[in-house]
């Protein structure tokens, strides 16, 4: 296994770095320490083309301009805020309001925004960078100073491990996830739609009209939520169901998971042979499937357009501090919060 880091740009006066970690099976990914974007993740498809399976940029200044959140990690609070406000020990907080009249993944210059510190680090069984960013108290509108890190490791069972830690000297929210895009078809050659997608829950969450929980948890049962058997995306998709039509014709919803680091999802790809597995120990998992994603950006060579990628983004419930039927997203202070999730890529031979 190896690692290695190169100049990739300049951001504000600061150095930008491209860690790039291989594996002795072929398998790499690469990342920056802007935003900890996930730039490009390689792995083999049934005959072992190595391909990259993520969207993103080939060039840093494009992740300034265009990038719908490509490949980042979401933060302190990902998805949306209603009304960019909470209350919180007795004291009202306001939030930036980026989308509406709501807080959205963070805020404007959320942790997606700002540049990291980071490690190259090395033990017998993987190779990682470790990230770390300090939010300042009234970061966004957020009460506290959080320390955070986040560790990202490659091993030689074809699997990326996401570790998020975050620390806090008041009582705050964090909420983290990653917002990488995936497609396992390869370097983008088809979009989505064909892919299977089983994830292991019963209950979806409600959104309204503007892509808010209602609090409402609805059964899966006899939906096109229902993927515990699993379901080519283009199902949902076409199913003209008001859930799916509401987020622009497929998912963007939170699903409550069943269980926990035990294949509770999987995404695989039956014409390359690809298959993503996810394990976490998360609350639940955000599925987006790019209804929103603008067309024409320019991912080295091919032009995003809607379907073109799949989210998988693990995490608490959104908007959860609105919602005490919800697992809490209130990290208390001097409290470790610490979270893992593994992607583990495999493949079918037939």
């Amino acid at each position: 296994m190896n690692i290695t880091y190169e100049k990739w740009s300049e951001w504000n006066g600061n150095d930008v770095f491209l860690f790039t970690l291989t594996n002795d099976r072929g398998m790499g990914l690469s990342a920056t320490n802007y935003g900890c974007i996930v730039t490009d993740l390689r792995v083999p498809d049934r005959n072992g083309n190595i391909e990259n399976v993520v969207l993103g940029f080939g060039r840093f200044e494009l992740y300034l301009t265009n990038a719908p959140y490509f490949g980042a990690v979401i933060g302190r609070v990902a998805g949306r805020i209603r009304g960019a406000s909470f209350e919180l020990e007795g004291v009202t907080y306001r939030l930036a309001k980026n989308e509406h009249n709501n807080h959205l993944h963070g805020g404007p210059n959320g942790f997606h925004r700002v540049l990291w510190q980071a490690e190259p680090v090395q033990r017998d069984d993987a190779v990682g960078v470790v990230f770390s960013y300090t939010s300042p108290d009234g970061e966004e509108g957020y009460p506290g100073t959080v320390h955070v890190q986040v560790e990202y490791w490659l091993n030689n069972d074809n699997e990326w491990i996401v570790t998020h830690r975050a620390c806090s000297d008041k009582t705050t929210l964090v909420n983290l996830t990653n917002h990488t895009y995936f497609n396992l078809s390869g370097n983008g050659k088809r979009d989505i739609l064909d892919h299977t997608l089983t994830i292991q829950s019963s209950r979806v969450l409600e959104l309204n009209e503007e892509l808010i929980p209602t609090g409402r948890v609805l059964d899966v049962a006899g939906t096109p939520f229902d993927l515990r058997q699993g379901k080519m995306i283009r199902e949902a998709v076409e199913s003209g169901h008001p859930q799916i039509e509401l987020v622009g014709g497929g998912y963007d919803h939170p699903f409550w998971l069943d269980r926990h680091h035990d294949k509770e999802i999987v995404l695989s790809d039956p014409e390359s042979g690809r298959v993503l597995t996810v394990e976490t120990d998360e609350v639940g998992v955000v599925v987006y499937t790019s209804n929103q994603l603008p067309e024409g950006l320019d991912l080295g060579g091919v032009p995003s357009r809607k379907y073109l990628g799949v989210c998988l983004e693990t995490q608490g419930l959104p908007d959860a501090i609105h919602h005490p039927q919800f697992p809490s997203i209130i990290l208390p202070a001097d409290k470790e919060r610490v979270s893992t999730t593994v992607y583990r890529f495999g493949g079918r031979t037939s």
